[in-house]
C-alpha cells in the first residue's frame, strides 16, 4: 500500500481530481465508521485487507492489469513484511479510535511524515534541510498540544492511551513507506493487492491467541458497515486513488492527501460531537501546516 509516490511533473486532469477527492473523503470517514462496529481492532484490521484486497484482485483481473509475472523472492519478502506491519499499523490505529476522539486519533497518525523526515538521513543519507528540521520542531509542538498533556492531564489516562495508540500507528505506516522504497519493479495495484491480503492474514493468528474474534453485539446494521470498510474504504477507495494517479502532478496528490485528515477533524466536531481544545485545535493546524509545507517542493 503506498500513498505518495512521486509521479513527476504533469498537467491535473479533472476527472483524477475528482478520483482522488473522492478516495481521501472515504479514507477520511472510517474513523466515524469505527465507532459503530461492535468488533476487536484486529478483527476490523483482517476484514479491512481480505475484502480490499480480494477487491483489488479482482479489479486488476477484469481489467487485465497483472502481468502474473513472477516476483523475486527478495521483493515477496518485502511485500509480505510490508503488508504485515500494515495490518498491524490499522489495528493499532481502529484501537485508538477507541480511547480517544477520532481527531486526535487521526493527528497522531499523520504524524508519519514527521517521522519519515527525521529517520531519512540516517537510512537513506537524505539531507536534513532547515526547512524541514523547522516542520519537524512545528509538528512535535503540535502533537504536544493535541495530546492534552499541556491542560494538566484533563483529558485522562484513556486519551493519553489513544494518543500513544496513535503514535504507535503513525511509526508503522512510517516504517511501510520507507520499506516501499526497497520494492522496486512492481505495480501498484499488484504491490498494494499482495500487502493488503498479507495485512489481513497477519491478523489471523493474533486473534487465535488473543480472542479477538468476538462476534458480541453483532446485528444487521453491523455487518453493513463492516462490509463498507472493507469494500468501500478500501478496495474501491484504492482504485479511486490509484486510478488518479496519471492524470496528477505529484505535489497535486500530496495536497489532495490533506483532504484525509481534514476531513476526519469535521466528522468528529459535527457529526461525533467530539471536543477539540482551543490548543488542541492550534496543535492541529500546526501538524498539518507542517506536514504540507514539508512536501512543498522549494528549490533550496
Amino acid at each position: 500500500m503506498q500513498r505518495g509516490d512521486d509521479m513527476g511533473d504533469k498537467t491535473n486532469d479533472r476527472r483524477s481530481v475528482i478520483m482522488i477527492v473522492a478516495s481521501m473523503l472515504i479514507f477520511g470517514t472510517i474513523g466515524l465508521f469505527r465507532r459503530y462496529i461492535p468488533c476487536s481492532s484486529a478483527f476490523l484490521a483482517f476484514v479491512r485487507g481480505i475484502l480490499g484486497g480480494l477487491l483489488l484482485l479482482a479489479f486488476t483481473r477484469i481489467n487485465k492489469m497483472s502481468t502474473g509475472e513472477k516476483l523475486p523472492r527478495q521483493t515477496v519478502t518485502w511485500l509480505a513484511v510490508s503488508g504485515a506491519v500494515i495490518g498491524i499499523n490499522w489495528m493499532l490505529l481502529f484501537e485508538a479510535y477507541n480511547h480517544t476522539t477520532v481527531a486526535v486519533a487521526t493527528l497522531c497518525y499523520y504524524m508519519q511524515p514527521t517521522i519519515v523526515m527525521l529517520v531519512s538521513p540516517l537510512l537513506f543519507r537524505e539531507k536534513l534541510t532547515k526547512r524541514k528540521a523547522i516542520c519537524a520542531v512545528i509538528a512535535v509542538i503540535g502533537m504536544v498540544l493535541v495530546s492534552g498533556v499541556t491542560e494538566g492531564g484533563g483529558n485522562g489516562a484513556g486519551n493519553l492511551k489513544g494518543v500513544l495508540l496513535g503514535l504507535g500507528a503513525a511509526v508503522c505506516y512510517a516504517s511501510v513507506i520507507i520499506m516501499n522504497k526497497k520494492i522496486t519493479g512492481v505495480d501498484a495495484y499488484r504491490k498494494t493487492t499482495i500487502q493488503l491480503l498479507c495485512a489481513g492474514l497477519v491478523m489471523v493468528p493474533y486473534m487465535l491467541l488473543t480472542g479477538g474474534i468476538d462476534g458480541a453485539g453483532f446485528n444487521t446494521t453491523a455487518v453493513i458497515l463492516l462490509l463498507v470498510v472493507g469494500v468501500i474504504h478500501t478496495g474501491f477507495a484504492y482504485v479511486l486513488y490509484f486510478g488518479s494517479m496519471d492524470g496528477l502532478k505529484a505535489q497535486s496528490i500530496a495536497m489532495l492527501s490533506y483532504i484525509d485528515p481534514v476531513t476526519a477533524l469535521l466528522l468528529s466536531a459535527l457529526v461525533l460531537r467530539e471536543p477539540l481544545s482551543a490548543a488542541g485545535v492550534v496543535g492541529a493546524i500546526m501538524i498539518l501546516f507542517s506536514a504540507i509545507l514539508a512536501e512543498k517542493r522549494i528549490n533550496e
